[in-house]
């Protein structure tokens, strides 16, 4: 049996009431771009919650840096934390791919399609940051402090492309990158 997406999940909750309104003229196309909504909602939902995870896990970390006395490293942690919470509340507070009336460039079908299929990759990307995380978390939690320095600087790495790929995804949306 294989993982329902997102857009199967929402379809699927459909009310019976909401199901009869899709003969409904117009009322379909609505219907469905709404579901597109919904399901990008709860891909993004997951990746924050992700994220907040990580930033917990950094947030043990940086304890540990700082009960070590391994003060060089005290800032670049603080600063690896913030970034992370600022991509977080990026992915939080991003659009659901409404568009007004009178706006220029319609969100239909397709631009939600592609939002999906977006977030989704995302939904990778940040798996493998908070894996990376949790991992850090052991080794300091372990008393293994070897590799402090680097694996911080791979966290730092990781974000800031979690950051660049975010940041790309209003122009993909729009079909001006893929």
């Amino acid at each position: 049996m294989t993982a329902k997406t997102p857009l199967e999940r929402v379809e699927e909750s459909e009310k019976l009431l909401e199901r009869l309104m899709l003969v409904l003229p117009g009322f379909r196309g609505y219907k469905l771009r709404e579901q597109r909504r919904e399901a990008d909602r709860i891909v993004r939902n997951h990746i924050y919650d992700t994220l907040e995870h990580s930033r917990d896990d950094l947030s043990r970390c940086f304890q540990t840096v700082n009960d070590s006395k391994l003060t060089e490293l005290i800032e670049p942690m603080n600063r690896l934390i913030a970034k992370l919470d600022r991509v977080a509340q990026k992915v939080n507070h991003a659009s659901y791919g409404y568009s007004g009336f009178f706006d220029s460039i319609k969100i239909e079908e397709p631009e939600l399609d592609r939002m999906i299929a977006f977030d989704t990759k995302l939904m990778d990307e940040v798996k493998k940051f908070s894996e990376m995380a949790a991992s850090f978390r052991n080794e300091l939690d372990e008393g293994r402090l070897e590799n402090v320095r680097i694996v911080e600087q791979q966290l730092g790495d990781a974000v800031r492309s979690l950051e660049l790929t975010f940041d790309q995804r209003k122009s993909v949306i729009e079909g001006v990158k893929v």
